[in-house]
């Protein structure tokens, strides 16, 4: 499932001041190129890097791109490599402030010598857990860990890239419900009968009981979201149909 990209920083900082460049940033160069299929999302990121790089730009805009192409996949050692490479075009000097920057972006990442899985873990603060006692109602390999069992409970559910839960739906006689808060990778949430909804770090969503829906994986990443169960009583949950 293609990600669809959007941006509303012209808009923000210059909707008043400069309503056509903040349409020209927002609905053109972003809207409409960067959502533009003949390049691969981590190629133009790239690209964009290498551009603002020659032009001497290492503001905000750059600590953005850079940041940009990290989370479409870009590794430490693929950008040391691009930025090293454009060094002997671009300049020396340039290259030396471009990495300062790569270097704060990518200060947290890992041994490379670590597993896929615990790589994912040394990226989020919740632990991933063990697997996922619930693996029949699952497409591919999930993990689940307690986070609060009092009170309110909370679990911490990892999904491996592609993995999905099936349709399922949340009863109750009164209250209950779901509220999913992604704290890592990136993931999909769908209603039966609407567009699926893309989840990053901070995107939360509500599901009320009696709405049969999914939620799982991109196919090339990693997710963690917070299931909080909602009280409620008479709560269950219903699963049903694989997703296709």
């Amino acid at each position: 499932m293609k990600e669809k990209i959007v941006q509303t920083a012209g808009r923000q900082s210059l909707g008043e001041f400069a309503s056509e460049f903040a349409h020209f940033n927002d609905d053109v160069l972003f809207g409409e190129n960067w959502n533009n299929d003949d390049i691969d999302l981590k190629t133009r990121c790239i690209i964009t890097v290498v551009a603002l790089m020659s032009s001497g730009i290492t503001d905000s805009s750059l600590t953005y791109h850079l940041q940009n192409a990290k989370a479409h996949g870009v590794t430490k050692k693929e950008i040391a490599a691009v930025i090293t490479h454009v060094a002997f075009y671009a300049g020396w000097p340039k290259a030396w402030a471009v990495f300062n920057q790569a270097k704060e972006v990518w200060k947290e990442d890992i041994d490379e010598n670590m597993s896929t899985k615990e790589q994912y873990q040394a990226s989020i603060m919740f632990p991933i857990g063990d697997p996922n006692p619930y693996a029949k109602y699952f497409s591919g390999n999930s993990y689940l860990a307690p986070v609060s069992s009092s009170q309110v409970s909370i679990h911490n559910v990892t999904f491996e890239p592609g993995c999905k839960n099936n349709w399922h739906v949340h009863h109750a006689k009164n209250g209950g419900g779901q509220i999913l808060i992604c704290v890592g990778g990136k993931g999909y949430y769908q209603e039966w009968g609407k567009d699926p909804v893309l989840m990053q770090p901070g995107d939360c969503v509500n599901i009320p009981t009696g709405v049969k829906h999914w939620h799982g994986a991109a196919d090339d990443s990693w997710f963690s979201h917070l299931a909080i169960e909602v009280p409620g009583e008479d709560t269950s949950t219903e699963w049903l149909e694989a997703v296709k």
